[in-house]
């Protein structure tokens, strides 16, 4: 009787124990459970950000003539694969690595060796570094050289958006960027990403010039219609849809405020194309698809900076001021003979301003503070400088090397046909080619 007690009472014993060591790894498992939560997260709201790249091509393409739709498509395919690539060898360890400079970042170059969750980011900041390239292919469309806008795609993801981003966002690894250091509020990327891709676009579409026929002799925009309206509204919505992984995403967390970052994403878009609506009502104008379209997305850019720190109520103000920060920049450039095909510069440059102030003025629990305005203001400045310098300088290069604009014949023939040797419409445009002069070209 005593033995069986004992042996009992020894039992019972390592049923504790076993007890408590499932129970201490139950503890161990809901952290890492958060963790994969939070990488499961990160990796979802990349998978859209990528997403939205198809959203750009569609837009982009039916925005253009039919003889260069390939072309814009295949500029959105290719930049994200040469965007990915040098973001990954040169860009990610000046955006990301230890920053002690203020500046940018100098390790973590070509990474090897990373936590399951810094994988992840760096994943996440990739896709955030093609959708600054290609912010500019759809201004430049109809008569850029597509080896030299590749170039220049290699160039804004190896130095030019890795090295002003870490002034907002870096030091990841250590350190952190001047702008952080001084308060700089861009959530998301209303400057960091949309305005350097928009101050980019600006660049590439000064040096290149207007297209054949925009502009009469005394400086008066002819229309230029886009071939294909429902390509246009279709990019729109896949734009509208992944900006929720955009914004949301940049939680990185799956614990931070997500709820209210997408209610006041899609306040702030919807506002303003009601805004535009009323405008155009009011004055009796015809209301545009794509000017919705547009300012669907200004409302989306201008409210990337601020969505984590203002409430819906601002964020209806911030959608509604960008339809008409859309509305007056579009016919500024227009005056000037700038010929930007799908307003980017409008949307994307003086959107992203107006979302950097704005996330200043209208910050939860320090309204309307100036002093947090002022370094706003900086911020917004110092990316006008750095995307616009530096891209006037680069598209320059590249045009005087590479070559930047199509010859006047490629573009009256049409990039297809030129640059790619493939046809969008074949039905109908083969009978201005010879087929046999297309296959020749192929591998």
């Amino acid at each position: 009787m005593g033995a069986g007690i004992k042996a009992m009472l020894v039992g019972g014993l390592l049923l504790v124990g076993i007890g408590q060591a499932q129970a201490a790894e139950a503890v161990l498992s809901v952290t890492e459970l958060l963790e994969y939560q939070n990488i499961a997260w990160i990796i979802w709201a990349a998978v859209l950000v990528f997403f939205m790249q198809a959203g750009f091509a569609l837009l982009e393409s039916g925005s253009v003539r039919a003889k260069n739709a390939v072309n814009v498509m295949m500029k959105n395919y290719t930049d994200m694969c040469i965007g990915g690539l040098c973001f990954y060898l040169l860009g990610f360890g000046l955006l990301m690595g230890n920053n002690d400079t203020g500046f940018f970042g100098s390790d973590h170059f070509m990474p090897t060796n990373l936590s399951n969750l810094e994988w992840a980011i760096l994943f996440f900041q990739m896709m955030f570094a093609a959708t600054a390239v290609t912010i500019a292919s759809g201004a430049m469309a109809e008569r850029v050289s597509f080896v030299g806008y590749a170039i220049a795609a290699c160039v804004i993801c190896l130095f030019i958006y890795p090295v002003f981003a870490s002034w907002a966002w870096g030091g990841y690894f250590g350190g952190a960027g001047w702008l952080a250091e001084r308060g700089f509020v861009d959530f998301a990327g209303s400057t960091v990403v949309h305005s350097i891709g928009g101050w980019l676009a600006l660049a590439g579409i000064i040096v290149i010039g207007p297209r054949l026929g925009r502009f009469a002799p005394d400086g008066t925009p002819r229309l230029i219609a886009g071939h294909n309206m429902t390509l246009l509204a279709l990019g729109g919505f896949i734009l509208w849809f992944g900006w929720f992984g955009f914004n949301a995403g940049s939680t990185l967390s799956i614990t931070g405020n997500i709820g209210l970052i997408a209610l006041n994403t899609f306040m702030a878009a919807v506002s303003a194309v009601v805004c535009y609506t009323l405008i155009c009502f009011s004055m009796k104008k015809a209301i545009l698809l794509s000017d919705s379209i547009n300012a669907s997305l200004i409302g989306l850019v201008a409210i990337t900076a601020g969505c984590a720190t203002t409430t819906p109520l601002f964020a209806i103000i911030i959608g509604m001021v960008a339809s008409g920060v859309y509305i007056i920049s579009k016919q500024l450039l227009l005056k000037l003979q700038i010929d930007d095909v799908v307003s980017a510069v409008a949307v994307h440059g003086f959107g992203g301003v107006w979302g950097t102030l704005a996330a200043g003025l209208f910050y939860s629990g320090d309204l309307f503070n100036l002093s947090r305005l002022g370094v706003q203001a900086m911020g917004a400045g110092a990316g006008l400088v750095w995307g616009l310098g530096l891209g006037l300088l680069m598209y320059k290069l590249i045009d005087v090397t590479f070559g930047l604009k199509a010859s006047r014949l490629h573009e009256q023939r049409g990039l297809d046909y030129t640059e790619h040797a493939e046809l969008g419409y074949p039905e109908f445009q083969k009978q201005l080619f010879d087929a046999k002069g297309l296959s020749e070209r192929h591998l």
